[in-house]
């Protein structure tokens, strides 16, 4: 890990970009993680890729976290920003949206094209990318995962036994396969969905939600589209970290 840069904000939060090997990424800490004296939890902030353009998205989250004494990082995912892309993907992508412009359902088969190889490559990036930000001083665990891509966070889940708790946003779509993967979870999940998700299906992210295996698991869905997410919503995933990291 490499810092690049860095950047004082005024409500005490310092911004570190990075690179792991060519991935660059985004660390976020309060001052109270100024040393190794009192380290703190970290959380994880998925997206669904492009730094740059979910940049004030994910330094809001960033910020509020810091409030409430975590430290956050993020990471780009594979085929996004300025990382090489894959032409496999890219079709797949642009098969999605011909789909959903067309209304009408979107095949599985596009579904495990698009996002099997992101899951199957972005998974060992984050899991390279904790590696690194737990050798840093001032930051331990416990460590959660907040946000999508939905299908990353449960991969991460499943395989990575230092993540205690995650928030997820049920706002991509999920492989079936996967959904075996979910039955596996064990740790308190926090389940935001948009009822109205112009981008996704609703039954099957409620089917998804059926097969988490963890015992505390609830599910917070509101009215509204893709991106008409509530304030208050964030004051819920904040409490759900606040009671499993803390």
């Amino acid at each position: 890990m490499r810092f690049t840069s860095e950047q004082h904000a005024d409500n005490g939060v310092l911004e570190r970009a990075f690179t792991l090997g060519e991935i660059p990424g985004i660390l976020w800490t309060p001052t109270s993680a100024a040393s190794a004296a009192a380290p703190v939890p970290l959380i994880l902030l998925g997206h669904p890729g492009g730094l740059h353009r979910m940049y004030p998205r994910l330094v809001a989250r960033a910020r509020r976290c810091a409030a409430d004494g975590f430290a956050t990082a993020t990471i780009e995912l594979p085929g996004s920003g300025d990382r090489p892309r894959s032409d496999a993907a890219e079709q797949a992508r642009a098969d999605l949206h011909r789909a959903l412009a067309a209304g009408e359902p979107v095949d599985e088969e596009i579904v495990d094209r698009l996002v099997l190889p992101l899951v199957d490559k972005a998974v060992p990036e984050w899991r390279t990318a904790l590696d690194a930000l737990l050798s840093l001083p001032g930051i331990g665990g416990p460590v959660g995962y907040s946000g999508g891509v939905i299908a990353i966070g449960i991969r991460l889940a499943v395989v990575e036994p230092r993540i205690s708790a995650a928030g997820l946003f049920a706002g991509s779509f999920v492989p079936r396969t996967m959904f075996e993967e979910a039955r596996r979870i064990t740790i308190p999940l926090h389940v935001l969905l948009q009822w109205d998700d112009e981008g996704n299906d609703r039954q099957a992210a409620l089917d998804l939600f059926d097969a988490f295996g963890s015992q505390e698991k609830t599910l917070h869905a509101n009215m509204g589209g893709h991106t008409g997410v509530p304030p208050f919503a964030g004051d819920a995933v904040a409490g759900f970290f606040t009671r499993h990291l803390r």
